[in-house]
C-alpha cells in the first residue's frame, strides 16, 4: 500500500476512500479549481478594464499616505480619498507609509481630498483594561470603544509639481485636518508645515 501511495496517489485514495466517495471529493475538488480560475480571470480582466478607463481620462499618479497626529487623541484609523493610513499615536506621525492613494498628475485649483478618521479622546485610559481575551475585557471594551468618534472633512490638496512623494495628512487639535503633498520631510529646513508642530490644544475648542 505504502508503494502504491507513492506511486499512484489518486488510486491509492481511491483504494483507501472507496470508489464513489472518492470520484465525488475528486469532481469537487476540480469544480473548484476551475471556479477559482474563473474568477481569478474575470477580476484581471476587470483591473484591466478598469485601468483603461483611468487611463483615458486625466493621467494619474500614484501617492503613499502617511499622518501626523498633533493631538493628544489616539487616530484609530483614517483614509483620504477612500486609501487607509494607520494608527497613529498621541503626537506621533510619520516614519510609516502605506499605499497608496491617486493623484492627477497635473494640480487643479479645485483639487481636493475627503478625510474620514476616528478618535479615540480617552487613549490614555485603554491600559486601564481587564486581561485580553477575557469576558471582562469584552464587556469593558465594547463599553470603551462606545466613546470613539468618527469624523469626515473635505479640504483642499496644496499645489504639487509632477513628482508627489506622497500625500501626508495633518490631524491638528480641535478636530481640524490639513494636507500636504511637500516632498520635504519634517526635519527640514524648508517643510512647509513646521506651525503644525507647534500647535497647543486648548483647554476648550471652539464650536464649529
Amino acid at each position: 500500500m505504502y508503494k502504491l501511495m507513492r506511486k499512484n496517489p489518486k488510486e491509492y485514495l481511491f483504494k483507501v476512500w472507496g470508489g464513489e466517495v472518492f470520484m465525488c471529493e475528486w469532481r469537487r475538488l476540480v469544480l473548484i479549481f476551475q471556479v477559482g480560475y474563473i474568477v481569478r480571470v474575470v477580476l484581471v480582466l476587470m483591473g484591466a478594464v478598469s485601468l483603461s478607463a483611468c487611463q483615458a481620462g486625466q493621467e494619474i499618479v500614484s501617492a503613499p499616505v502617511e499622518g501626523y497626529n498633533h493631538t493628544s487623541a489616539n487616530i484609530n484609523s483614517f483614509s483620504i480619498n477612500g486609501a487607509g493610513g494607520p494608527n497613529i499615536g498621541p503626537y506621533e506621525g510619520g516614519g510609516k507609509q502605506v499605499c497608496c492613494s491617486v493623484l492627477p498628475m497635473k494640480w487643479s485649483p479645485n483639487l481636493k481630498a475627503v478625510i474620514e478618521w476616528e478618535t479615540d479622546p480617552n487613549a490614555s485610559s485603554k491600559n486601564n483594561l481587564p486581561p485580553l481575551g477575557t469576558d471582562e475585557f469584552r464587556a469593558a471594551y465594547k463599553k470603551y470603544a462606545s466613546h470613539y468618534v468618527q469624523h469626515r472633512e473635505t479640504v483642499e490638496i496644496p499645489r504639487y509639481a509632477e513628482k508627489v512623494c506622497s500625500l501626508k495628512v495633518h490631524f491638528l487639535p480641535c478636530d481640524q485636518v490639513r494636507v500636504s503633498t511637500t516632498c520635504f520631510t519634517p526635519s527640514h529646513p524648508n517643510y512647509p508645515d513646521t506651525a503644525y508642530f507647534q500647535m497647543k490644544e486648548p483647554a476648550v475648542c471652539p464650536s464649529h
